[in-house]
């Protein structure tokens, strides 16, 4: 196991994406972020998901948007490279109906779950060790479920069908959503954990 943990370490360290301690204190900023909104709470993604809290769909708009413009002019810069995934339609259709049920049951993406292990809550551990299971089936299974996942469309992204207007696209899709985000009303939910904080 631990030479699997240092190979992980390699593989990290040349996909060119930075040093190892770069990429820890950004994963570290990225935890912070997400306990500072308390995102990793089961109640706020709860709330969202029965319309009584819109802080979860107006930060991932405005993450989405300002990171898409500020990824542009990196990669134009030569600062960073795309990592496009290829599309296959069956995969995708398939992985989001699974991340949804995911989603559903445990109340929280993917990315919160560690953060939410390091407060000690036990439901986030066992999404966390569920997930490495999905994995590890994934990997075991994937030369039987390969034909299930579709064929390989390409790395397909929208600024490609108007490579003279790539900016302009950025922009758009990005205003569009800033847009939303600041349309929507701010409607917080509190839990009844929160309330009773306030009290004491």
């Amino acid at each position: 196991m631990i030479d699997d943990i240092i190979k992980m370490f390699d593989v990290v360290s040349g996909q060119e994406h930075g040093s190892i301690v770069k990429v820890l204190l950004i994963g570290f900023a990225f935890g912070a972020i997400i306990l500072y909104s308390r995102l990793d709470k089961f109640e706020k993604m709860a709330g969202f998901m029965i319309f009584e809290d819109t802080l979860v769909p107006r930060m991932a708009m405005t993450t989405v948007a300002l990171s898409s413009v500020g990824f542009y002019f990196l990669v134009e810069s030569g600062y960073a490279t795309y990592n496009i995934k290829p599309t296959m339609l069956g995969g995708l259709i398939i992985g989001g109906i699974l991340f949804g049920i995911g989603l559903v049951i445990l109340g929280k993406c993917p990315s919160a779950f560690l953060v939410s292990v390091s407060e000690g809550r036990l439901d986030a551990l066992v999404g966390v060790i569920g997930g490495m299971f999905g994995g590890y089936v994934f990997t075991i299974g994937y030369p039987y479920i390969q034909q299930i996942l579709g064929p390989d469309l390409g790395k397909i992204r929208v600024p490609d069908f108007f490579t003279e207007h790539s900016l302009l696209i950025v922009f758009t899709l990005s205003g569009i959503l800033l847009t939303i985000a600041f349309l929507l009303p701010t409607i917080e939910y509190e839990d009844p954990a929160d309330i009773n904080e306030k009290n004491k």
